[in-house]
């Protein structure tokens, strides 16, 4: 008893580490509050609004009194139509009911690496990774496990460098493509011979639409011994609405309910008919926005060579340019926030997504083209005042 009085709080929670760009931003609203006028690029969120189809729809679900508690799987409606997205998009079958609504993708992620993984047990991450990733694991017990991707290669996850890592503990290995924070795809060929490799495949897919030149794959054109991660927040400009969902194997699918209905119940009933109004009515304005952030990226990596930065690998997805910044620093925490206190622009420090990640800063497109002129521009004074 005298122990636990000394030590009240959970082992786990102490250890979980920050999630560094969140520490970046809240030291930029921090100095906004003083005056300051910042430029964000660190965070990864869709400056654009909410298409107006969708939120016409949620006006209406609430007008209806379509604001209860729905079933925990989620609307029916909303699984039907994502089944059909996915039949249409990636010539897949999804039958709804191996579909689970979330309250965005972050729950997903927590609720499927409980349903999978038994303590000890492990996952394979890439390095660099989103941060969250590895927290999740360790959280819940599971042991994460690297395998580095280059600059120099493309960042590509290379099946035959996840091999090596396979134990007899392996569960599963986690794919993200378009990836936070590199923005590289994973061709079909690599994505099958990974489904090859023998443990579940998680993918996170919640940056598909948002894609220039190449074309995005599903992995479940590949294997059904996967888990899909998907969601509204970046394609259809909903963070705030909150709402994601997860495509899962047949025998997890009750496992996955039952986490649902005791965590979280239900995803929200309002968001979830705004969901259903993105996949049916919305197409135009996602390509809409998919053709902005393209021109921002196309700006982006000209200004950036420019400056004298080098990229080896142009991003192809997402809203996330990485770029090799170990000419400036080896120390990216420190950079990052240099760059916040002198030339009041937000980047984030590459050490957030990995030890493999040391030296780089991501910047996020994710904000206007007037913003990011603005924001390269003061980069270029820091770089000259250095």
């Amino acid at each position: 008893m005298e122990s636990a009085r000394m030590n009240p709080v959970a082992e786990r929670a102490l250890k979980i580490p920050p999630f560094i760009v969140m520490d970046v931003l809240e030291r930029a609203q921090t100095l906004e509050r003083q005056g300051r006028r910042i430029i964000h690029l660190e965070v990864g969120e869709p400056d654009l609004s909410t298409p107006e189809c969708i939120c016409e729809e949620a006006k209406r679900a609430i007008c209806d009194g379509l604001t209860h508690y729905t079933h925990s799987l989620g609307l029916i409606e909303l699984r039907e139509a994502i089944c059909e997205h996915y039949s249409g998009k990636y010539g897949v079958k999804v039958h709804p009911d191996h579909v689970v609504i979330t309250s965005g993708t972050s729950p997903a992620l927590f609720m499927i690496f409980s349903a999978l993984l038994e303590r000890d047990e492990e996952i394979i991450i890439s390095d660099p990774h989103y941060p969250c990733y590895p927290n999740f694991a360790t959280f819940l017990g599971a042991k994460p496990v690297s395998v580095n991707v280059f600059e120099e290669e493309g960042f590509q996850y290379k099946p035959e460098e996840i091999t090596k890592k396979i134990t007899p503990r392996s569960k599963a290995i986690l794919v993200n493509s378009p990836s936070n924070p590199t923005g590289m795809l994973l061709s079909p060929e690599r994505m099958s011979q990974i489904a090859e490799i023998g443990p579940y495949v998680i993918s996170d897919e919640i940056y598909h639409g948002l894609v220039y030149g190449k074309k995005e794959h599903s992995i479940l054109e590949f294997t059904d011994r996967a888990f899909v991660l998907n969601g509204f927040s970046k394609a259809f400009a909903m963070t705030g609405w909150r709402l994601g969902y997860i495509i899962a194997p047949p025998a997890f699918v009750r496992p996955l309910q039952k986490i649902h209905q005791n965590f979280f119940i239900s995803a929200g009933s309002i968001s979830q008919w705004a969901g259903l109004a993105a996949l049916r009515n919305a197409a135009a304005d996602v390509e809409r926005m998919r053709r902005t952030y393209d021109e921002r990226r196309r700006y982006l990596i000209k200004r950036l060579r420019e400056l004298g930065f080098v990229l080896k690998a142009e991003p192809e997805g997402a809203f996330y340019i990485f770029l090799n910044a170990r000419h400036l620093s080896r120390n990216s925490y420190e950079l990052a926030f240099d760059i916040l206190e002198k030339a009041g622009v937000g980047v984030a420090p590459g050490i957030d997504f990995g030890e493999n990640a040391e030296g780089y800063i991501r910047i996020s497109y994710a904000n206007s083209l007037q913003n990011i002129r603005e924001g390269l521009d003061r980069i270029e004074n820091y770089l000259k005042s250095r």
